[in-house]
């Protein structure tokens, strides 16, 4: 679904980071992308999630400190999986979980300090990094988003469609490198999202011990 373009959310102005862990309990909201379409999120220590042939994300702000995040560490757990999809394919990616990295150059972010999700939408300057577990690829492969403007988002792989419980540590400069050919701006936003209406699956999954660095 467009999770790439719903995932542009926020923002503010972009300083030197110092980094540290994310907080479930607070902060978090959801985004529905169909009236009638929608996960079920409990916040709390981690984020947990049922997704039953339906798509949304919750997503918040970065707070002033981690602007500057250059990395990233998490874990997260399926209990029950979407099957393999092509991640790269419009209208037919399912996947477990997505955990979305939102960034705008240095030099905007102070103007679009308020702006909403509407007002981002399709904005030329925000690149969007997901990590996702699900499709049948392989770990770290970067895969163009099908949604949105050409070369504003891309999904990297890490785990294919099935169960488990698994850590995870990304260099957010090197796949921001890989994927945009440049070093990344200003980390605004975070959304984890889990997608199951395209196969009509179920997804019951949780993320925690997000740690920015």
């Amino acid at each position: 679904m467009r999770l790439l373009l719903a995932s542009a959310l926020i923002l503010s102005t972009a300083v030197p980071a110092l980094a540290g862990p994310v907080s479930f309990s607070n902060g978090w909201q959801e985004q529905r992308l169909s009236l009638f379409s929608s996960n079920d999120y409990s916040f709390g220590n981690n984020l947990s999630m049922v997704s039953d042939g339906s798509v949304s994300i919750a997503w918040t702000r970065v707070g002033q400190a981690d602007w500057g995040t250059r990395g990233a560490t998490w874990n997260w757990t399926v209990d029950q999986s979407v099957p393999p999809t092509n991640l790269g394919r419009k209208g037919g990616d399912d996947r477990n979980l997505s955990l979305y990295f939102v960034f705008v150059p240095d030099a905007i972010a102070p103007s679009l300090q308020g702006a909403n999700i509407r007002s981002l939408l399709g904005n030329k300057d925000v690149r969007i990094i997901q990590y996702a577990w699900g499709g049948n690829h392989s770990r770290g492969q970067v895969i163009p988003s099908p949604y949105g403007p050409r070369g504003q988002g891309v999904t990297i792989a890490l785990r294919q469609a099935g169960t488990g419980s698994h850590n995870e540590n990304v260099d957010l400069a090197a796949d921001y490198a890989r994927a945009f050919g440049s070093a990344p701006g200003a980390l605004v936003g975070l959304a984890v999202s889990g997608d199951s209406d395209d196969t009509s699956s179920i997804i019951r999954a949780a993320i925690g011990n997000l740690t920015l660095r």
